[in-house]
């Protein structure tokens, strides 16, 4: 129930088209959210097996410190719970591999929570890759950015060069790694730079050079102390396509391929929509739309820069 908890829960109930209800919950600051638990009926249990424990609880959504992830997957899983996990999954392949296959053998759902996938952008841009209009994607380009880390103190998680190693990635950065897993499929090598310019705690700039198994090549920046970017580009042989923030897209052909577009789309709450499709899922639906292979090697490339970085070379994605 910390702040981005507290997100998910009144991102749902704002518009609640899927049934799902907040029973219980915890937090290592029970004293922040106590009232506000209290006005949105949610028990405040004072840890997490407390919370698996609770009978009335059919699914986890966890919102925790990165480096709790797998372990409290595999438990939720164990116990026959349905588990929705924040980004990112965990930050390594080995542990991702074993939540996966902890909750395969219990037989619950297991969904990773990157929303922009359920953008109507990222729909079409799908769409539009498989009709071939781009022709051969030769090159991606993606960025986001935030000045998150301008808020986070000495002692916060988020500060800890454990919990957010290459900085703005775990927070932001894994975001535009499934994007670009999601539209161009599998990476294949990784050059990282990851830099401590200004912020106190963290890498506060990182960029990488990588190419994907298909052999388009990319470029990738994430940057905790910039104003919010979102952008992926696009390029192929055919035209251009950019998704500009979260609510445009901008196709450019080359010449004889057709006319020049602008499309302009209604901001959607994504969070509630990935939780709605958890949901889905749970009850026995449609399959969650984040195949856990691909969670699995986004994790793999978040660990592999993680490597390439440290180094100074280039590392292949496993």
């Amino acid at each position: 129930m910390g702040r981005w908890g507290r997100v998910l829960v009144e991102s749902v109930q704002r518009k609640n088209d899927a049934g799902i209800r907040f029973v219980a919950g915890c937090t290592g600051t029970p004293a922040k959210a106590r009232d506000w638990a209290a006005e949105q009926g949610i028990r405040l249990h004072d840890s997490f097996d407390a919370v698996l424990a609770d009978p009335e609880v059919e699914a986890i959504v966890l919102a925790t410190p990165h480096r709790q992830h797998a372990e409290q997957v595999i438990a939720a899983a164990h116990l026959g719970k349905h588990v929705f996990v924040e980004k990112p999954f965990t930050l390594s392949k080995a542990s991702a591999e074993a939540a996966v296959a902890a909750c395969r053998t219990a037989g619950v759902v297991l969904a990773l929570g990157h929303n922009r996938r359920f953008l109507p952008a990222t729909t079409d841009m799908q769409r539009l890759l498989a009709q071939g209009a781009l022709g051969t994607v030769l090159h991606a380009e993606g960025h986001i950015s935030g000045p998150a880390a301008a808020a986070w103190k000495e002692g916060m998680w988020r500060a800890d060069r454990e919990e957010s190693p290459l900085g703005g990635m775990g927070g932001m950065g894994i975001h535009m790694v499934d994007m670009l897993i999601c539209l161009m499929g599998p990476f294949a090598e990784v050059t990282v730079q990851s830099l401590r310019r200004v912020s106190p705690h963290v890498d506060d700039t990182t960029a990488m050079l990588a190419r994907f198994a298909s052999g388009a090549t990319c470029t990738f920046a994430t940057l905790s102390l910039a104003p919010q970017t979102w952008r992926v580009a696009l390029y192929g042989t055919k035209g251009s396509l950019e998704m500009r923030g979260q609510q445009q897209l901008v196709f450019v052909p080359v010449p004889g391929e057709g006319e020049a577009w602008i499309r302009d789309y209604p901001k959607v709450d994504i969070e509630a929509a990935e939780l709605a499709a958890f949901a889905a899922a749970a009850a026995g639906g449609q399959a969650y739309p984040l195949p856990l292979d691909q969670a699995i090697h986004g994790v793999s490339v978040f660990e592999t820069m993680i490597g390439a970085a440290a180094s100074g070379s280039s590392y292949a994605v496993a």
